[in-house]
This record gives C-alpha cells, sequence and structure tokens, in this order.
C-alpha cells in the first residue's frame, strides 16, 4: 500500500459518519463507575482491616512468645571441683 492509497483511506475513514451513540451510556457509565469505587474502597478497607490485624496478632505473639529472650538451657553443667 503506497503514500496514496494510505490517504484514501484515511480520507475514507474520516469521511465516513459517526456511529450513533446509545442514549443511556452515560447513565451506565456512571452508574459501573460508581460500583468500582465502592468495590475499590471496600478492597482498600479490608486490606488495611487485615493489614491491622495481622499486626496485632504479631504484637500478642511477640509478647507472649518472647523471641528476643535466650531460652534455658535443656542441659545441666558439669559439676567440677567438689
Amino acid at each position: 500500500m503506497n503514500r496514496s492509497e494510505r490517504e484514501a483511506a484515511a480520507r475514507r475513514i474520516m469521511e465516513r459518519t459517526a456511529p450513533a451513540v446509545p442514549p443511556d451510556l452515560c447513565s451506565n457509565a456512571v452508574r459501573r463507575g460508581g460500583r468500582m469505587l465502592r468495590r475499590r474502597r471496600a478492597a482498600l478497607r479490608l486490606m488495611w482491616l487485615l493489614m491491622f490485624a495481622a499486626t496485632v496478632a504479631f504484637v500478642v505473639w511477640a509478647l507472649m512468645a518472647r523471641p528476643w529472650v535466650e531460652p534455658p538451657s535443656e542441659v545441666t553443667p558439669p559439676l567440677t571441683g567438689w
């Protein structure tokens, strides 16, 4: 396809009438957009709630298990010097 054919094809496309837009397109778009925003907001709230619950669970576990403290020895040291 050479340049003149491409230009002719582009002109034919631009000279066509625009397709008819459905009359309820705007209302449907607004309704779907609102629904998407509500779902996104709910997902974000759920994510923050889960992160808060995980943080609380970790803090409670850390306070109960105290992983920073060295565990007591299970073997008694040998007795010398009697």
